[in-house]
């Protein structure tokens, strides 16, 4: 699989190279120019969460085959116009952000199956294996590209991506992904991207990843989308040089990549976000200035290394913070948040190279960086912690006696709970935390009531949609959530467990009750 997914890396990057020099001869403004970035990575952006969505409910094997194959007929679409001489600007657009439609949706799928290739111990080192990969082939991919384009043109770099599709699909094909054992219907797509939004609401340490991965995907999109005019205006080069650029790019990404481990074993998350944004300022002002490859090479050194150290580690944070059940989504959010940056980014930047240069929009880039460097007094970046993101699978479906479908409802939760006067800051502060559980996982319209007439009573209260919303809600549990639980069990006073009220709500009263009521077993009839 990922000898496989190199392959096909190594097509894409030959088919940036060659989609970004045919645009400097099919149009030669530099706003174009850019927004063949922007098409690659606009898709991501537009369609990551609906595919997020997919890959939480659907099988991520028969997902990724399907991007696959959509992305093989394009490439060959693309192939054969750009031989036949039938492209222009808008068309070469228009099929380099098919193929980010196809990437879009193979992203969280692939992203989200590293944990059913993988154990959750080996998660983060086979993110940075991933990165490696795909840094490895931008070092080498690339340059090939360039030499590539130069002898033969780009419709042979557009065939030879098409060709590199091959070997992923023949490996998804082979690949066995263990059975997942579905208790519960297939939540509906709405539903799905609801259940995903409300999880990220809800976790304050995620919505602060995608804030600073938007940042830095707006301000350091410049590098790529600028690129090819560094290599044709300020450098006076060809096809070749601008896939020289993108190697070295790539050689310092694996550099990157080889210190990942050791940066964060002896520094804090925050502190190398911090200095990726820097690094990365430092490497475009180099740029900015430079007219020479060789001073341009140790820009983009630096910079690449502080892609992979960024990108990677907010990766790996989305992936160590989120329970499998919503991992799909959770990345979708983060890749829109990054790559709705980039394509934004590569916009902005190409209309101010176009209007004033490509230097001056380098160097305002730069100085946006340094923004993000100081921007985690705000949006600080928090350690991964030792969560157990596991299921809990320790509830157990009440047995009921009204005759339920899976589709009732709504249904109405109400929890009791019996608190001494002494204990209610604690109270709060541990139900305050619940509260923030609940609704994660998929609770409405929560709320905390206090008997006026005995104040030990406190009653928790939320709503779910129907019967099976509440089976999921609780499905959702997760080991980590299990201390919390326990925090309010040690406060609760009453006699046994805090009582569990089930209802169903009535919105109006019917002539006749249309739920059937089941008899009770024989041995408790009532005489």
């Amino acid at each position: 699989m990922w000898l496989a997914s190199q392959t096909s890396n190594l097509g894409g990057l030959v088919q940036m190279v060659g989609a970004g020099w045919l645009m400097t001869s099919l149009a030669g403004s530099s706003d174009m120019v850019a927004l063949v970035q922007a098409s690659n990575t606009l898709p991501i952006m537009v369609f990551s969460l609906v595919a997020g969505a997919l890959a939480d409910s659907f099988d991520r094997r028969r997902i990724l085959l399907g991007a696959q194959v959509f992305m093989f007929v394009v490439s060959v679409g693309l192939a054969v116009s750009a031989y036949l001489d039938l492209l222009g600007p808008w068309g070469l657009l228009g099929f380099t952000f098919a193929i980010g439609c196809g990437m879009a949706l193979y992203n969280p799928s692939w992203q989200a199956s590293m944990g059913d290739i993988v154990s959750r111990q080996n998660l983060s080192a086979a993110v940075t294996l991933n990165a490696m990969g795909f840094n490895l082939m931008r070092s080498v991919g690339p340059a090939f590209g360039g030499f590539l384009v130069a002898l033969a043109g780009s419709a042979v770099a557009f065939a030879f991506n098409a060709v590199t599709y091959i070997p992923v699909m023949l490996a998804l094909l082979r690949w066995k992904p263990p059975a997942k054992e579905e208790r519960l219907p297939r939540e509906p797509l709405g539903q799905a991207l609801g259940a995903g939004l409300h999880y990220m609401s809800m976790s304050p340490h995620l919505l602060k990843v995608l804030g600073r991965s938007f940042l830095f995907g707006f301000a350091a999109s410049s590098a790529m989308a600028l690129l090819p005019l560094v290599a044709r205006d300020m450098l006076g080069g060809t096809a070749v040089t601008y896939g020289l650029l993108l190697g070295f790019f790539g050689l310092g990404a694996i550099g990157g990549v080889f210190a990942n481990s050791r940066v964060r074993e002896r520094f804090r998350n925050e502190q190398i976000i911090a200095a990726a944004f820097l690094g990365f300022a430092v490497g475009m002002v180099i740029l900015a200035l430079g007219r020479h490859i060789a001073v341009s090479a140790i820009g983009l050194l630096i910079a690449g290394a502080c892609w992979v150290l960024a990108l990677s580690l907010f990766n790996v944070t989305v992936q160590m913070s989120t329970p499998r059940w919503v991992v799909g989504r959770a990345l979708s959010f983060y890749q829109t948040a990054t790559f709705g940056g980039m394509a934004l980014g590569a916009w902005i930047w190409g209309l101010l190279a176009e209007h004033q240069s490509v230097s001056l929009a380098l160097l305002v880039a730069s100085a946006l960086l340094l923004v993000g460097t100081v921007s985690g007094r705000w949006l600080g970046m928090g350690e991964f912690g030792a969560l157990d993101l596991d299921p809990l699978n320790t509830f157990k479906e009440p047995e009921l006696r009204l005759d339920l479908q899976a589709r009732s409802g709504p249904i109405v939760i109400m929890i009791d709970y019996i608190i001494d006067e002494a204990d209610t800051d604690d109270f709060l502060a541990a139900i305050h935390r619940r509260r923030r559980v609940r609704i994660r996982d998929g609770a409405r319209n929560w709320s905390l009531l206090r008997d006026l007439e005995n104040p030990d009573l406190w009653r928790e209260r939320f709503h779910v949609a129907t019967w099976n919303d509440y089976l999921r809600h609780n499905a959702r549990r997760t080991k980590s959530d299990l201390e919390g639980f326990e925090a309010l069990l040690a406060l609760h006073r009453g006699p046994g467990r805090p009582q569990v009220h089930r209802l169903i709500e009535r919105q109006t009263v019917p002539l006749h009750e249309d739920l059937a009521l089941k008899p009770l077993p024989a041995e408790i009839t009532p005489h």
